[in-house]
């Protein structure tokens, strides 16, 4: 009885604090109880606020949101189906409806949305992204590839794709390509669970291409595209620094041998924005804390930490490196193809 009165209370204070809140106002409240979890009560304010403004679009993507978190499916649809009928509808209400069907299982009606979406935006590499996800589900991760893949062509700075397609090509052991989309991925989105699984996933990639002969079986094997040729060359030529296994050490020196050696060679031929990066932090005397901030805590966390404590000054420069700029890959590089 008690927690029942208490709950009344606390809805009693709700619509006390909010009665007099403009839609803008309580659009914010809701916002800032959505990130607390306090998701019915920020249902309530977002309900409100659309009463006070129902045309206001930016007030309906936060409902149609806030209502899928509370997993009330219907009423999501409901505010965010006729949003992706209007003439400006944007990316996210599109991708607001699909998650909403992929939720309900309704993949037919979701793949007709993306297919509708991609006509409208056929750079968006959200949708191309939500799209491959939807295959995954409905028809097995093999289809889900091309659209990953192709998001990353047409939308290089959109990190989602490259994060599927890293756990994708996990499963094919096709290391090349986990080593370079994840490498790619962990500098786009860099403190995310999904950076440290992927960061596992380079370490992962780097044993097995250095493991046996992997290398010059991918040189002799399936059909390569002038990039992924350019790249083994390259690679093969460090496989003598890799005779005692991988580690942190040897990583530091394969992965220098590496750049010095496409810089003289292939850079070129293929420019390459990763590399250009890691030239530059070799250069700058970063390169070392950069290995270490990706492969370290995967090898070791303690061997990390201590490496951390031991080189402040190094540590300390390549966070500031990596606070002072954004990365992302340019258009015109995509080289992989399927």
């Amino acid at each position: 009885m008690k927690q029942f009165l208490a709950s009344i209370v606390l809805v009693l204070s709700f619509f006390v604090a909010t009665a007099q809140q403009s839609a803008t106002e309580l659009q914010q409240t809701a916002n800032s109880l959505m990130r607390k979890g306090d998701l019915d009560n920020a249902v309530l304010a977002l309900e409100k606020a659309f009463k006070q403004e129902p045309q206001n679009i930016s007030i309906q993507k936060d409902l149609a949101f806030a209502t899928y978190l509370k997993r009330d499916f219907a009423r999501s649809m409901e505010i965010a189906k006729p949003l992706t009928e209007k003439q400006d509808a944007d990316e996210q209400s599109f991708q607001l409806l699909g998650m909403n069907y992929k939720a309900t299982a309704q993949y037919k009606e979701c793949a007709k949305l993306y297919k509708t979406a991609l006509k409208k935006f056929p750079n968006s590499g959200v949708i191309y992204n939500e799209y491959g996800e939807l295959l995954g589900m409905d028809n097995g991760i093999d289809d889900a590839i091309a659209q990953w893949e192709k998001g990353i062509s047409v939308a290089p700075s959109y990190s989602g794709n490259y994060y599927n397609a890293v756990m994708y090509y996990v499963t094919k052991n096709d290391w090349m390509r986990v080593w370079l989309y994840g490498e790619i991925f962990v500098n786009t989105e860099s403190y995310t669970e999904r950076t440290a699984t992927v960061k596992k996933n380079l370490l992962a990639a780097y044993k097995a291409l250095f493991s046996g002969d992997y290398i010059s079986q991918l040189q002799s094997g399936r059909k390569l595209t002038a990039f992924e040729k350019a790249v083994l060359d390259v690679l093969a030529k460090t496989v003598p620094l890799a005779k005692d296994g991988i580690n942190i050490d040897n990583l530091n020196t394969i992965r220098t041998r590496f750049i010095l050696e496409w810089f003289q060679a292939k850079q070129q031929q293929f420019a390459y924005r990763l590399f250009d990066q890691q030239q530059y932090l070799l250069r700058e005397g970063l390169f070392e804390a950069y290995n270490q901030w990706l492969f370290g805590a995967a090898i070791s966390p303690d061997a990390y930490k201590l490496w951390q404590e031991n080189h402040p000054k190094e540590e300390a420069g390549y966070k500031a490196f990596q606070q002072s700029r954004v990365f992302s890959m340019p258009a015109g590089q995509y080289y992989l193809g399927r």
